[in-house]
């Protein structure tokens, strides 16, 4: 199952006024450093799945009405965690209910939006987001200047390259 996108606006509305009962579900595990969002739980993907079940019955009683999952980029493990999670809710717990949504971009988006979402974060370190920032932009521009190379990353063929055209 595929779960939606809560957009990031909302979620921090929804934060900051308090006007609903949300649960924002952090699958990440390695990459956790440089802050969280408040009040998130922290349950890293490669062991969700075996505690979805435990994790409905906490949601169901404390009458949780969103169920947010995200990861650095709610790119792979977070929608894949919301799936398994939204699964288990409907057919499992026959729960129509609950609502189960992948944050829009994930934590590094939520960083990206500004200090107005940062402030909402705990153990923000912004250190630690300038330079993750830095290092994937810097292999966003060597991979782009290896596609533009045409060598597909193998720097011996763009020297063969050359010189066969000698």
């Amino acid at each position: 199952m595929t779960a939606e996108i809560m957009p990031q606006r909302r979620a921090m509305m929804i934060l900051s006024m308090k006007i609903a009962s949300m649960l924002i579900i952090d699958v990440r595990r390695t990459d956790y450093e440089g802050g969280a969002i408040r009040g998130s739980l922290n349950i890293p993907a490669q062991g969700f799945y075996w505690n979805r079940g435990m994790l409905y019955e906490l949601c169901y009683k404390a009458d949780i009405e969103w169920v947010v999952f995200t990861c650095g980029s709610s790119a792979g493990r977070g929608p894949r965690c919301a799936g398994w999670f939204l699964d288990h809710v409907r057919n499992t717990a026959q729960d129509n209910d609950m609502q189960i949504m992948v944050l829009e971009s994930g934590v590094k988006g939520w960083v990206k939006a500004g200090q107005q979402y940062t402030q909402f974060m705990d153990g923000f370190r912004p250190e630690y987001w300038e330079q993750l920032f830095a290092e994937e932009e810097k292999t966003k521009q060597t991979k782009a200047d290896t596609d533009a190379s045409g060598t597909g990353g193998d720097p011996s063929a763009g020297a063969a390259a050359a010189t066969e055209t000698k």
